[in-house]
């Protein structure tokens, strides 16, 4: 990697750029390593910081990138001056992308049923060689164990190497810790992508995205939903980021404030 690792509040991320990212997914998918993926946002490393259990789970994911453009600035704000961000949805595509070139098989997991079928036609529609092997959309509840013995029976019987899991933060990130010995695939956590590629959700146009508005365009979009959790994550991730920042100035070093 050429990109530093940072520890954003109590996450660490690899703010590095989408194809780097997309390489080294590929990479593991082809030697069959169980490896968990994550795409952080605000709202991402506010739950770590709020959960002492879910912060540690994330300190055992194999990668973490910057998915929000705020969290960019502030690895940029460490020092980090070669930071990238890394959507989600962008990764995926690049992820998928690659696996049509490589022949790597991917898999879908989440979201509600219509969603991943028209997610699973608009990438093989979209990527003419890519080669979607398992499909499945888990109910809203949590599996029995026979339940989940057989996902992940299913899983390995279709060959999957890469399985793209959008079940939401933080369920999706504790679904792929929890199952990564398990499994011989790379999970990536891919949050809000599959109702993007559905069209159910709009796509924040590039500027706003480049200019650290999308949670902007993302609120106007679905305020009922989202107001209660960049109201409770948003002000307290800059002030908390800033805390940060300043005390490593007065001590030197990149340690994060006290909770």
């Amino acid at each position: 990697m050429t990109t530093a690792s940072v520890r954003l509040l109590s996450t660490p991320v690899l703010p590095c750029g989408v194809r780097e990212a997309g390489n080294l997914v590929a990479a593991w998918a082809a030697e069959g390593s169980p490896r968990v993926v994550c795409a952080a946002n605000v709202h991402m490393v506010m739950e770590a910081w709020d959960s002492a259990a879910f912060a540690a789970g994330l300190a055992r994911a194999d990668l973490v990138v910057c998915d929000g453009r705020p969290l960019v600035w502030a690895c940029r704000l460490q020092g980090v001056r070669n930071a990238s961000q890394t959507r989600g949805m962008d990764l995926m595509l690049e992820v998928c992308g690659v696996a049509a070139r490589r022949g790597l098989k991917i898999g879908i997991y989440g979201a509600q049923p219509m969603v991943a079928q028209a997610v699973r036609r608009q990438l093989v529609e979209h990527y003419a060689d890519l080669q979607v092997g398992y499909c499945w959309s888990p109910p809203f509840r949590q599996l029995t164990s026979s339940e989940d013995d057989a996902v992940i029976g299913d899983i390995a019987t279709a060959g999957v190497q890469i399985l793209l899991v959008g079940l939401g933060c933080p369920k999706q990130e504790q679904w792929m810790l929890a199952h990564r010995e398990r499994v011989s695939c790379v999970m990536l956590g891919v949050g809000a992508a599959f109702d993007m590629v559905a069209g159910r959700t709009k796509v924040a146009p590039r500027w706003m995205q480049h200019a650290g508005l999308e949670w902007a365009f993302r609120l106007a979009s679905e305020p009922r939903r989202l107001w209660r959790r960049y109201a409770r994550h948003n002000v307290r991730f800059l002030v908390l980021v800033l805390g940060q920042w300043l005390a490593a100035r007065c001590g030197g070093h990149g340690g994060s404030p006290a909770p």
